[in-house]
């Protein structure tokens, strides 16, 4: 039996045709990867943009009878990102549930997605998983480091073993809070100014930061905005996000 990231059983007798998933950037390597194969998802599966699908609530608080209510023969989660109860409320009700869980690395994260691909769903490898991988193959030297807030009041940033970590550090930023025992530190915001980092990194997800609302918190430093699904998803926006998040970082330097 095929059994999930965590080790738990997905009791699949076959290619799952019914869909749903309740995790952005797999609804984008889904869904790009297999056309009409999904039947849900949630409301912040933003793309791929000609996404046509019944939308079931948010990642964090779907509405699991909506998800019922489509007959789904799989349903994708994630350990980080979605609920440990209402997973096991669909398992109870019969759902094979795929969770994946919360990557630590580039790779970690294209694994992930490669296996739920081709042995969850059983497709084909896609050419847009090879092209990510040979984009964020290499690793930079360090030429900033940086403070990744992705939330303010009260103020949370990108902390050790995280995708976002890994990912801006093969451009060559080291992460202020690389080495904090939590995941998701929550500095008070003077700390956070006195931090050694040189760069602010700013994403528009899951926090909004915009060039009003955010910079002015970090009177002294460089910022760069960036666009947060290239930060954070593990699908296919990996294909241009290096370009376009080398293209932010180094203009953010000069």
């Amino acid at each position: 039996m095929l059994v999930d990231d965590l080790g738990e059983p997905v009791p699949l007798t076959g290619p799952p045709s019914r869909v749903v998933s309740l995790v952005p950037s797999l609804t984008d390597a889904v869904e790009t990867t297999a056309p009409g194969l999904l039947v849900g998802a949630t409301d912040y599966c933003t793309h791929p943009s000609t996404l046509d699908v019944t939308r079931v609530g948010g990642s964090k608080y779907p509405t699991v009878d909506a998800v019922l209510d489509l007959r789904p023969d799989l349903v994708i989660a994630n350990a980080e990102e979605n609920r440990p109860q209402d997973v096991e409320r669909l398992r109870a009700n019969g759902v094979p549930v795929w969770v994946t869980d919360a990557p630590a690395s580039v790779p970690a994260g294209l694994a992930s997605t490669r296996r739920l691909l081709t042995q969850g769903l059983g497709l084909t490898e896609p050419d847009w998983l090879l092209a990510a991988e040979d984009a964020w193959h290499e690793t930079l030297p360090v030429r900033a480091t940086a403070i990744i807030p992705v939330w303010r009041k009260p103020w949370v940033v990108v902390g050790r073993d995280t995708f976002a970590g890994d990912l801006l550090r093969r451009l060559g930023v080291a992460n202020a809070y690389a080495d904090h025992p939590d995941r998701y530190p929550r500095p008070p915001l003077a700390e956070l100014n006195a931090a050694p980092a040189d760069l602010v990194v700013l994403p528009d997800e899951p926090y909004a930061f915009t060039a009003t609302d955010g910079p002015e918190a970090f009177p002294g430093k460089r910022f760069v905005l960036v666009n947060g699904r290239y930060l954070t998803w593990y699908g296919p926006s990996l294909v241009p996000a290096r370009a376009e998040l080398d293209a932010a970082v180094s203009a953010a330097l000069t």
